[in-house]
């Protein structure tokens, strides 16, 4: 899976950018730099890059700008973004910015490389060569191209909106609670706060929703989790 994945670090203090690199080239990665959000960007649209590890405080244009310009031009891309303790959580995972995970400095490396790989994992899930669509009218996923629809329109949803929604619509009816979601979508090696679960779940809902502050396909299990209603 590692073999060939391209990661970009984008964070202006070069001993961070540096230890970074360091610890995911022992993994086998190819890690490219970036001082500054103006020349990440650069980089992404002249190389192949799988995930980006974004810092927020940035000289220039902020790490939230930078994501936002990049989930607009390549929606299917990995972000992480790197925090400092003071950011509000709400405000990284953002309806706004769709960043994929986040990770509050300082940090271990060696949960970063986690991270990365788990965000890798739901971007190359297998393509599935049987019940490659299934239909949840008025939804259509086609796991092999990776795509989901609503009335025929294609909605540009990040790799772990994709899982998240794809996880829903295959268990109609399921109550999964909120560590039941962090261990499938994101993995049993995650280690963080649960409600990235629930930002995600918002920004599925603002895209899917008819009316996002009266959800009908995404119900609400107070106390417990979400489920996706069954028809």
């Amino acid at each position: 899976m590692v073999l060939g994945k391209r990661i970009l670090v984008v964070e202006d203090e070069e001993h961070i950018r540096k230890f970074i690199k360091i610890n995911l080239e022992r993994e086998g990665f190819i890690v490219k730099e970036a001082g500054t959000g103006e020349k990440g960007i650069d980089i992404v649209k002249t190389e192949k890059i799988d995930v980006v590890v974004l810092d927020i405080m940035l000289p220039g244009i902020d790490g939230f700008e930078v994501c936002k310009i990049l989930r607009q031009e390549f929606p299917t891309m990995g972000i992480i973004m790197l925090t400092a303790k003071s950011q509000d959580i709400d405000k990284i995972m953002g309806l706004e910015f769709g960043t994929d995970d986040y990770m509050v400095k300082p940090f271990n490396p060696i949960e970063l490389v986690l991270r990365v790989k788990s965000l890798l994992r739901r971007m190359d899930s297998p393509k599935e060569e049987n019940q490659n669509i299934i239909v949840d009218a008025p939804f259509k996923i086609d796991k092999y191209s990776r795509k989901f629809h609503k009335q025929d329109e294609e909605v540009e949803l990040t790799p772990t909106e994709y899982s998240i929604i794809k996880l829903f619509i295959e268990n109609p009816g399921k109550a999964f609670s909120r560590d039941e979601i962090l261990n499938i979508v994101w993995g049993y090696d995650f280690v963080g706060d649960s409600k990235i679960v629930d930002v995600n779940v918002r920004r599925l809902r603002s895209k899917i929703e008819d009316d996002p502050s009266n959800p009908y396909y995404i119900e609400t299990i107070w106390g417990i989790g979400y489920r996706w209603r069954d028809k």
